[in-house]
C-alpha cells in the first residue's frame, strides 16, 4: 500500500499580532515531526512517504503532482486542526474524479481529545490515542477487506451520527518497541529542527508515553489512557544511535524519569556506552527534589538541561491545576539543578484573570531565579481536557486556530491591550534569552 504521512504547516493565528501589532509572541513549532516518524517506523512492506509542511510548505503539492497515495495520514494538535480538515478536503477535492479516493485518517492530540471534530466526509477514520499498533492494524485490515470497526482505538467518521468505536487498553505492545522510527523519511529537512536557546540542531527521541498525574489543563492523559508506558532501554539507545550526526537529543516525553529505577538504569548504560550526546527532559520538580542523585547520574549521561511545568508562582493557582506541586518544590528543584550544572527551561501558565500585579510579580520572579530560559504561555482549555469542562461556558472563542497558547480565549480581566503588552513583555524575556 501507499502510504503518505503529513505533518501540517505552521497554523495557529495571533489576536495581538491582528489587532494591536504587536509581534513577539506567535510561537513556532520547529521541530521534527517524531509521531509520523513512530508510525511508519511500524509500515515495513508499505511505501511510506511523509510530507512536512512545516519544514517545506510545497512538499504535499509536489508528491501529489505525481503519486496518487492509497492512505493519507494526518496529525496535529489543537491550532492545527482547521488545517487539517483543509488538507483533506483538498485532496478529496483534488481526486474527486476518480473511482477510488485515498482513504484519509487522522491522529494526534487534537484527535483524541476532541474526535467529533474530525467527524466529516472528508476524513475516513480517526485514531484516538497512542496509534502506533492501531494505525498498522487499520491498514492491515483495510488491505485484507476485513472489518475495521472491532479495532480498539480506531474510528470510522459516521456524519452526522455520533462516532462509534471500543476504546483501547494501553499496555507495552501498543508503543511497537522493536520498530525504530523512520528518521530517514525527513533527513533532507533535518538542518531545520533546532532548539533555540539551547543549541542547535536536534533529534527527538521518545522513551515513554503519558504521565500519571493529572493536571487539569493537559491533554496527555486522553493520549494514553491515563498511563505511563516506557520503551526499553534498549529502544532509547538505538534511537540515540539513529540520529548519527545529531548532538543534541530531546526526550519528548510529557514525563521522563517517571520510573525511577528504570531511569537509573538507563543512565547507567548510556554513560557506558560512550554516545556522548547532549540531552533535554522534561522532569517534574518533585521527581527532582526527591531524587537528586538520579539528576547528577544523568549529568554525567549527558543531560545538559530540564524542562520543568512550573506552571505558576501561586500555591492556590496551582492547586487548582491539580499540579500536586508547590513554589517551594520548584525553588528547590531549580537549586537542585544550578548546583549540578543543568540548566532550567521554566515553562509558565498565565491565566486570563492576571492582574498587573500578577504579571509584575511573575516578572520578578524569573529575573531574580536562575531560570535560564522562561517559556510563558497563556492557560487555554483544550477540548476534552477537565479545565476544558471547567472554563467551557467562559469561552468567547471558538475558532481553533486561536489555540495557539498565545491567546486569551476566555475574557481577560485587564483589558485586552494591557494584557497582551504585559504578556509581549514576557515573551521579550523569553527572546532575550535565545539570543544570549
Amino acid at each position: 500500500m501507499q502510504i503518505l504521512l503529513i505533518n501540517p504547516p505552521n497554523s495557529g493565528r495571533s489576536i495581538p499580532e491582528e489587532e494591536f501589532g504587536i509581534d513577539s509572541i506567535k510561537m513556532i513549532f520547529r521541530g521534527e515531526p517524531l509521531a509520523l516518524e513512530v508510525l511508519a517506523g511500524n509500515l515495513e512492506n508499505h511505501d511510506v512517504a511523509l510530507a512536512d509542511l512545516k519544514a517545506d510548505p510545497d512538499s504535499l503539492a509536489q508528491y501529489l503532482e505525481s503519486q496518487k497515495p492509497d492512505m493519507i495520514g494526518i496529525t496535529g494538535v489543537t491550532c492545527e486542526a482547521n488545517a487539517i480538515l483543509d488538507i483533506a478536503k483538498g485532496i478529496k477535492k483534488r481526486f474527486s474524479g476518480e473511482k477510488k479516493l485515498p482513504i484519509i485518517v487522522v491522529g494526534g492530540h487534537h484527535a483524541s481529545c476532541d474526535p467529533e471534530y474530525f467527524n466529516t466526509r472528508f476524513i475516513d477514520y480517526i485514531i484516538l490515542g497512542i496509534g502506533k499498533k492501531s494505525f498498522r492494524q487499520l491498514v492491515d485490515g483495510i488491505e485484507k477487506n476485513k472489518p475495521t470497526h472491532l479495532i480498539p482505538g480506531v474510528a470510522k467518521t459516521n456524519s452526522p451520527s455520533p462516532l462509534s468505536f471500543i476504546p483501547r487498553t494501553y499496555t507495552n505492545d501498543d508503543i511497537v518497541d522493536t520498530k525504530p522510527p523512520r528518521y530517514d523519511l525527513v533527513k533532507a529537512h533535518r538542518d531545520k529542527y533546532v532548539m533555540s536557546g539551547v543549541g542547535g540542531k536536534i533529534g527527538f527521541v521518545s522513551t515513554a508515553f503519558g504521565c500519571t498525574h493529572r493536571c487539569f489543563f493537559c491533554s496527555i492523559p486522553n493520549i494514553s489512557g491515563g498511563k505511563y508506558i516506557s520503551h526499553s532501554i534498549d529502544a532509547g539507545i538505538r534511537d540515540m544511535k539513529l540520529l548519527d550526526g545529531i548532538e543534541l537529543i530531546r526526550f519528548v516525553d510529557a514525563n521522563t524519569f517517571g520510573d525511577i529505577a528504570l531511569a537509573e538504569k538507563f543512565a547507567v548504560r548510556l554513560i557506558e556506552s560512550g554516545l556522548n550526546k547532549k540531552i533535554v527532559a522534561d522532569v517534574r520538580a518533585d521527581t527532582i527534589v526527591k531524587n537528586p542523585h538520579l539528576i547528577e547520574l544523568w549529568k554525567q549521561a549527558g543531560l545538559v538541561s530540564v524542562v520543568i511545568g512550573f506552571e505558576e508562582i501561586d500555591d492556590g493557582r496551582l492547586q487548582k491545576f491539580n499540579k500536586k506541586s508547590s513554589n517551594t518544590c520548584n525553588i528547590t528543584a531549580m537549586k537542585i539543578l544550578k548546583e549540578i550544572g543543568i540548566k532550567v527551561i521554566g515553562d509558565f501558565i498565565i491565566s486570563p484573570d492576571y492582574t498587573i500585579e500578577n504579571f509584575e510579580n511573575l516578572t520578578q520572579f524569573i529575573a531574580s531565579h536562575t531560570i535560564d530560559l522562561p517559556v510563558p504561555s497563556i492557560l487555554t482549555p483544550i477540548p476534552g481536557t477537565p479545565l476544558y469542562q471547567q472554563l467551557k461556558d467562559q469561552i468567547k472563542i471558538h475558532n481553533l486556530d486561536y489555540y495557539t497558547f498565545s491567546n486569551a480565549v476566555i475574557p481577560t480581566k485587564l483589558d485586552t491591550k494591557t494584557f497582551y503588552t504585559y504578556y509581549s513583555d514576557l515573551m521579550k524575556m523569553l527572546h532575550q534569552h535565545i539570543k544570549n
